[in-house]
């Protein structure tokens, strides 16, 4: 045991003196995380240090195949179409609201098979998890719910937060932190249905080639990776911004990668308002801007970055030409109001007992409206 102790602490030590590991190295120090066999000290002082140091694409490969390997329940979707991700991995410095729920509940509503995995809020004000299961969808099922659900809606969620999707300890850990590490970038990978089309907002600008070489080397076969900046270039949100310039890299089919540079004027979308995306502390309150933006009727600097934030999902898999086309497609299916029907889908099959919650969902639907 005293060896084992060791040999973890001397990996700290290397990662606090900024050296890299190996991504066996990191396979292995996170299946002795996982399954406990290291102290807790021992164990937030690994995160921190290799979240400070700042991961390569071997260490969150590494720590990725771990989480996928040793903790993570897998499922089989059976769909004719790609299966996309779309999500953001927090620790950003604008607290925005839940961009890419909506943006994947638009995808989804053009026939794209949306298999999202997240978490409820560490680093945000509101995570995925905790506005999807506000507007009536069970995010504590089975993870055979959620298969019904993208199989039968076209979009489920998997709660990286609980057991049932992860039961040997990544739920634990998430439970007892509350500041943001690799885990925001390589459990969110460790996705049950293991898409391989994937759309993902990162904390920093540094992260970006890391996380889309990652991607790669975990089997994906297109993804986009983003991180968008406020007006003057300092802060930062892991979406694409309408607010300030977003940097990005993109995994094409041929396995090469290029970077890139978006500037929202540029795709001929208004300058938004910061203070209109963020997010509000009452997650009721943001479930029911959700469901104004969902039917349309939200026309403002929510609707332009969420439907932004839907175009890279319309064009990896094929369906735009580019981002603005991928936009446009966005609008339009808020404009026919084919957000809220999908959203109802979503409620009704990734539910034991849906009825109870889609009459719950029409009541927010009436309050929504409502709303000055």
């Amino acid at each position: 045991m005293e060896e084992k102790l060791k040999y973890f602490g001397s990996r700290v030590d290397a990662l606090i003196k900024k050296k890299d590991i190996t991504r066996q190295e990191a396979h292995e120090m996170f299946r002795q995380l996982l399954l406990n066999e290291q102290p807790e000290l021992q164990q937030g002082a690994f995160l921190a240090a290799l979240t400070a140091k700042g991961a390569t694409p071997e260490e969150l490969a590494g720590s990725w195949e771990a989480i996928y390997d040793i903790d993570t329940v897998k499922v089989k979707i059976d769909v004719p179409g790609p299966l996309v991700d779309n999500c953001g991995t927090g620790m950003d410095t604008i607290k925005t609201f839940n961009i890419s729920t909506a943006a994947s509940i638009i995808a989804a509503a053009d026939g794209i098979y949306m298999a999202k995995h997240g978490a409820r809020a560490i680093t945000s004000r509101c995570g995925t998890v905790d506005i999807v299961e506000a507007l009536g969808v069970d995010v504590e099922c089975d993870a055979n719910v959620v298969k019904r659900s993208i199989e039968r809606a076209g979009i489920g969620m998997f709660n990286g937060m609980s057991p049932k999707t992860h039961p040997q300890a990544l739920y634990r850990i998430l439970s007892q932190i509350r500041f943001g590490t690799v885990l925001n970038i390589a459990a969110s990978l460790a996705n049950p249905a293991m898409p391989t089309y994937g759309v993902r907002g990162v904390y920093s600008r540094e992260m970006i080639l890391p996380t889309v070489r990652t991607m790669k080397e975990i089997g994906y076969k297109r993804a986009f990776v983003v991180h968008g900046l406020d007006a003057n270039g300092l802060r930062g949100l892991d979406e694409l911004s309408t607010i300030g310039a977003t940097y990005g890299a993109e995994l094409h089919a041929d396995g090469s990668i290029t970077e890139m540079k978006i500037d929202y004027a540029d795709l001929g979308i208004r300058r938004g308002d910061e203070k209109e995306i963020l997010c509000h502390l009452d997650k009721d309150k943001e479930a029911l801007l959700m469901l104004r933006l969902l039917t349309g009727e939200d026309r403002g600097p929510r609707r332009d970055i969420v439907c932004l934030n839907a175009a890279p999902a319309f064009y990896i898999t094929g369906r735009a030409k580019s981002l603005r086309d991928g936009y446009e497609m966005a609008e339009g299916i808020l404009e026919r109001g084919q957000g809220i029907t999908k959203l109802k889908e979503w409620v009704h099959w990734q539910n034991a007992e849906p009825e109870p919650k889609i009459e719950l969902l029409e009541k927010m639907m009436e309050r929504a409206a409502a709303l000055p």
